[in-house]
Order: structure tokens, then C-alpha cells, then sequence
């Protein structure tokens, strides 16, 4: 009888060491590692729109995006609206071109926490990189479930003074990896913006937000939503899309 017992703990044991290290429990660092990892690309064309609600009701801008790895994008909006405007990322600075009068503006400064097209979306908000290891310290504060989905909820405390947002609070899908909500505040804890992702879509073997809802608390009566239509990942893109002399095409 001891044997067999032996020989049962020893074959349980066995099946313990084999279990895949994936399904262990997951550091706070690793969390982040893992969705900044699942949120950037080599290449991406998207294509969406804006709908941005306000006192005076609600606008719809629409535009093509184009980005190469988490430092460099161009955004063309294809609005009748704001038809050519466009926004440049490189990896240090962010550029308006404006069509009509063939100007081309450098953002910085206090500019940069102006809305988008007047959205909840600030150029500053798009300054901020997946490298958040190298500029947060993170901690793990449990689980908790953000409508339907289990989530890791995370804090965030900046250590340096290069990033928009000092603190955010954070939910992370464990399922596939998506911030499905999160709050972002200053140094002293009061809170600036939300967002919440409303809707989630597939696209080939990626699972990503579709419709996502940012509130600046500062304005009034405001929203956007975010909603992406179309997506392609890892396709060629012409480096030159991204320098100013080909801004003005």
C-alpha cells in the first residue's frame, strides 16, 4: 500500500513540474511587458473615426492611421470636415499640417494637452510609448471583473516627469490582454481622464479594442469615442510617410 502511495505522490508531483510556467501567476512587470508587447506592431494601417460629443452635440471625423513601432505614426483625416489635415509622431516631436494654408506646426509645451480636433484625445496623450517598465513603477492590486472579464487591476507611479499622466490605475483583460479601463491622474491623485473600452473586435488572430469611450473630466459635458473599422498589421509601409518633407503629399 505505501508503494502505491509513494508511487501516486511521486506521479502528482510530476504532473506539477510539468505544468506550463504560462499558467503560473504573473508578476505586476510582467502584466505590462506582456500588453505593451500585445498592443504594438512592426507596421499598422487603421482605419476609423471620432465621434466627439460636446454641448453642441456630436461630431464625426474620420482618418487613416499609419505606424511603425510605438514611436513614429501619421494620421490623415479623411473627413470632408478635415479632409488633409494630418498629424505626424516622430520619436521626439509631434507636427500639424493644415492643407488649406500649407502650414506645418510643431506641437509642444502646454500645447500639447489641447484636444484633437477638439476631442477628449490630447496630442499629449499620443506621446506616451509601450516602454511604461522604463517610466513606471507598477504594482499588482488583485483582480477584478471590468463587465464580463476577469481583469488585473494595476497602479502606475511615474518616475519621470516625461510622461502625461503621474498616476493611472489600470484593468488588464487576462484573457487577451487589452486595458479595458483606465484612470489617469496627476502627482496628487486627482483624477484627469477615463477611458473604458465599449466593444472589442477580431482581426485575423488579434483581439483588440474596437470602440473605446475617453472622458476628459476637465471639460464639461464631453466624450469621444475611438472606434476602429479596419486594421492590418505587419504590411509594408514606405519609411518616407513618416518624415516632414513628405508631410505636405
Amino acid at each position: 500500500m505505501r508503494t502505491k502511495r509513494t508511487q501516486k505522490l511521486l506521479s502528482l508531483l510530476v504532473m506539477i513540474c510539468l505544468i506550463p510556467s504560462s499558467l503560473a501567476a504573473m508578476s505586476a512587470e510582467e502584466i505590462i511587458r506582456k500588453t505593451d508587447e500585445m498592443q504594438t506592431f512592426d507596421t499598422a494601417i487603421t482605419e476609423g473615426e471620432l465621434q466627439i460629443t460636446d454641448r453642441f452635440g456630436t461630431k464625426i471625423s474620420t482618418f487613416i492611421a499609419w505606424s511603425r513601432g510605438s514611436e513614429e505614426s501619421l494620421i490623415e483625416f479623411t473627413s470632408t470636415a478635415e479632409r488633409g489635415q494630418k498629424i505626424l509622431r516622430t520619436v521626439d516631436s509631434i507636427y500639424l499640417y493644415y492643407p488649406d494654408a500649407q502650414e506645418l506646426i510643431r506641437m509642444q509645451g502646454a500645447a500639447l494637452r489641447q484636444g484633437m480636433l477638439g476631442s477628449d484625445v490630447s496630442y499629449e496623450d499620443m506621446t506616451g510609448d509601450n516602454d511604461r517598465l522604463s517610466q513606471y513603477e507598477v504594482v499588482l492590486d488583485g483582480e477584478q471583473v471590468i463587465g464580463d472579464r476577469m481583469c488585473y487591476k494595476l497602479s502606475l507611479t511615474a518616475t519621470t516627469r516625461s510622461v502625461p499622466y503621474p498616476k493611472e490605475t489600470i484593468w488588464i483583460d487576462k484573457e487577451h490582454f487589452i486595458v479595458l479601463k483606465g484612470e489617469y491622474s496627476t502627482k496628487s491623485g486627482r483624477l484627469i481622464k477615463e477611458i473604458d473600452v465599449l466593444e472589442t473586435g477580431r482581426f485575423d488572430d488579434l483581439v483588440l479594442a474596437t470602440t473605446t469611450r475617453i472622458s476628459d473630466t476637465m471639460k464639461a459635458d464631453s466624450q469621444t469615442l475611438m472606434i476602429i473599422r479596419e486594421l492590418q498589421v505587419n504590411v509594408p509601409i514606405d519609411s518616407r510617410i513618416f518624415s516632414l518633407d513628405e508631410l505636405s503629399w
